[in-house]
């Protein structure tokens, strides 16, 4: 049997191409944090890692990272579904605004959003008499995180809601579906993917997150001090072993974490196509 040839010729270059490429800008610097971490024994090594201090902004890092992720999950659905299914006047200038997060720079965001929500910002001059202080406290840190997060939702779900048939609507509508049973059985099942992966990417962007954090934040060792902001400090201290510990312990959780995340979206595909 003759081996069908490929359509597209240079595979072979292009795959080498491709492996160079990706191990140049990513793999060879992760490496390099797990390299650079031998150079603690063991027990240096999770002593570094299990720091009281650095526990503490392993809890704030995830704990709020994920709690942004599960709000923009949520309206950036809402948000993406506003978009897509409403006329509205200002609807472009709306559709831009999501994007700003991507555009503007961290540092100015945290700046933006620090003088909003300090005591006598405009929203947190309203919150702070209810009892409810944002600015350097860990909600400050779930704001910020929600802010840089929610394109990746929005962006990620959006395509999927405008390539769903409004027939399929239709004929549960005229079969006797209300809105809710329309939404859970037909819409919902169908852009679930989609979701899982903007909230995956909303996760894994606010672990990572540093400019917007810093400032609204206020940096409280065991309160309100987030991991990255241990690596810099570590980083400025030229305890580089040490900053490469801490990195590498957040390299491998977030692995595990969007590696779970990846896996739950491969069961839910072959759920939805077992189901068809």
């Amino acid at each position: 049997m003759a081996k069908q040839k490929n359509i597209l010729p240079g595979f072979n270059l292009s795959l080498g191409f491709t492996i160079f490429y990706l191990s140049l800008i990513v793999l060879i610097p992760l490496s390099a944090a797990f390299i650079k971490t031998t150079e603690l024994s063991i027990p240096e090594f999770w002593e570094v890692i299990t720091a009281p201090r650095v526990v503490a902004s392993y809890k704030l890092t995830f704990g709020a990272s994920f709690i942004a992720a599960i709000i923009n999950a949520a309206f950036g659905l809402l948000t993406a579904w506003v978009l897509v299914r409403y006329p509205f006047p200002g609807k472009k200038f709306i559709d831009a605004l999501v994007d700003l997060p991507f555009a503007l720079p961290t540092a100015v965001a945290g700046i933006a959003l620090t003088a909003v929500y300090s005591g006598n910002g405009w929203i947190g001059s309203w919150l702070e008499p209810l009892g409810i202080k944002v600015a350097f406290t860990p909600i400050g840190v779930v704001v910020a995180l929600t802010f840089i997060g929610l394109p990746f939702v929005v962006r990620t779900v959006q395509p999927v809601l405008e390539d769903l048939e409004a027939e399929t609507e239709e004929a549960a509508a005229s079969l006797g579906a209300n809105r809710w049973q329309t939404f859970s059985k037909i819409i919902f099942p169908a852009i679930w993917p989609a979701l899982l992966t903007g909230f995956a990417l909303a996760f894994a962007r606010a672990i990572g997150e540093y400019g917007s954090v810093i400032f609204i934040a206020g940096n409280m060792p065991m309160v309100s001090e987030i991991t990255p902001l241990i690596i810099i400090t570590k980083l400025e201290q030229y305890d580089y072993a040490g900053a490469t510990a801490v990195a590498v312990v957040m390299l491998v959780i977030s692995f595990l974490l969007l590696f779970a995340i990846n896996g739950l979206q491969w069961w839910s595909n072959r759920q939805r196509i077992a189901a068809r």
